[in-house]
């Protein structure tokens, strides 16, 4: 059977787009407005503004375009720019099948090649579409080992994704592609050491980048491993991967997208907070009780996500983000975690919720799934209340395309982002 390089180039290069299902391309452009909303929103943050002015002042040919600049730049260095900025905020969509984000990492890809090329609409959202499922069977088939290890799979998995997305743009033939991929498997990297800081964004942008290097190089004849992924000695055996079979793993590819199972965050935080948020919540609307009320609070989650998202006292808001005591304070106190401005600085300092924090604790429970969480709530009267989430529980397509347009105005302004979305329906045409 023919290893994950040579499948991914396959359906890059020759799947037939007439054939995708509609359910896919609707997600993809709830995504694309949502990437376009966080992006847009993300300008002013430091990470944003330092890799822009590093991609200025080094400039180059004018092809694509880079969020915050005036000018052009050269398609990698504005793949880079668009990456790291749009996930700057760490407020866009994730997928549970490989635990990375796939839009920050392949649309600044299909977006920077299809700019150079002047490509067609349609033909843009399809090859951001190839890049997104890419990027999920790819890091399905490595496997939660893979990330567990500590690698992030936005920068590694994406990586490949936003190289199938630009390649299919540059009407690379399956051969070209494969090297494409290949060459991609000794530039892939990111760690999941980088979370809580600017390093965790760069890596987005990096994957961008190197999507459409590798893809680039590969239309100019450049030889690589054409096996790279799954060789000995490839990418899937020297980054811990599973290397399942990929008989099951890319069953139905170009049929059916795992894709549309992507999640869109509604919290403005790292997803893994989000299922307990969600618990929280829910417990809190339906309960009569206050934060100081409250003796002890215990989240239960699966424990990977406990050397994620676990940052007992931070300091700065990009640490909050990150930390499952203090998300826990904000939505028992009834703060709005899904607005950008809840998560400050001074926020961390603040006396009342501290104290809350202080009262929260996370245990790993490997009986849960990646997506689910409980919070156990014992109130000072001895009142226990006990509630769970699952995200993995699929939100209807018509709620999930209001919620991202909801969030888009709210980050945009009503006008702007329903200009955004009728631009994105016009892609079509």
């Amino acid at each position: 059977m023919a290893g994950p390089t040579q499948i991914i180039a396959r359906f890059a290069a020759a799947s037939d787009a007439m054939l995708f299902p509609e359910s896919a391309r609707r997600v993809m452009k709830i995504s694309l407005l949502d990437w376009c909303a966080v992006a847009l929103a993300g300008l002013d943050e430091p990470v944003s503004r330092m890799v822009r002015e590093m991609a200025g002042e080094e400039a180059g040919a004018p092809r694509a375009t880079a969020l915050g600049l005036p000018t052009r730049l050269p398609a990698r260095a504005a793949a880079l720019v668009n990456g790291a900025t749009s996930h700057a905020l760490d407020y866009d969509d994730t997928h549970f099948d490989y635990i990375g984000h796939p839009s920050v990492a392949i649309i600044p890809a299909a977006l920077a090649i299809a700019e150079k090329t002047n490509a067609r609409g349609r033909d843009f959202l399809d090859a951001a579409l190839v890049g997104v499922e890419a990027a999920c069977r790819i890091g399905a088939w490595l496997g939660p080992a893979h990330y567990h290890h500590g690698f992030h799979q936005t920068s590694t998995s994406g990586a490949f994704g936003a190289t199938a997305a630009a390649a299919r743009l540059l009407g690379l033939n399956e051969d070209r592609t494969r090297h494409a991929l290949g060459l991609t498997a000794t530039r892939a990297s990111g760690l999941k050491s980088q979370f809580g800081t600017m390093g965790k964004p760069y890596n987005a942008g990096m994957a961008a980048a190197n999507g459409v290097e590798c893809a680039s190089l590969a239309a100019l004849g450049f030889i690589s491993r054409p096996d790279g992924i799954e060789c000995e000695q490839g990418f899937g055996a020297t980054h811990a991967g599973a290397g399942l079979d990929p008989a099951t793993v890319f069953a139905g590819l170009g049929e059916s997208f795992r894709f549309e199972r992507v999640q869109h965050k509604f919290h403005a935080c790292c997803h893994g907070t989000h299922a307990t948020l969600e618990a929280l919540i829910a417990a809190r609307d339906t309960n009569t009780f206050k934060p100081d009320d409250i003796a002890e609070v215990t989240l239960f989650v699966h424990p990977h996500w406990l050397k994620v998202c676990d940052i007992p006292a931070p300091t700065t808001g990009l640490e909050a983000k990150f930390s499952y005591r203090l998300t826990s304070a904000m939505a028992l106190s009834g703060l709005d975690t899904g607005a950008l401005s809840t998560f400050t600085d001074a926020l961390c300092a603040n006396p009342a919720l501290t104290s809350l924090r202080d009262r929260v604790r996370a245990e790993g429970d490997a009986t849960l799934s990646d997506t689910a969480a409980r919070a156990r709530i014992e109130l000072r009267s001895g009142v226990i209340i006990d509630q769970s989430h699952d995200l993995d529980k699929p939100l209807p397509i018509d709620t999930r395309e209001a919620k991202a347009r909801a969030k888009a105005a709210a980050l945009l302004g009503k006008d702007k982002a329903e200009a955004l979305w009728r631009a994105i329906h016009a892609l079509d045409e």
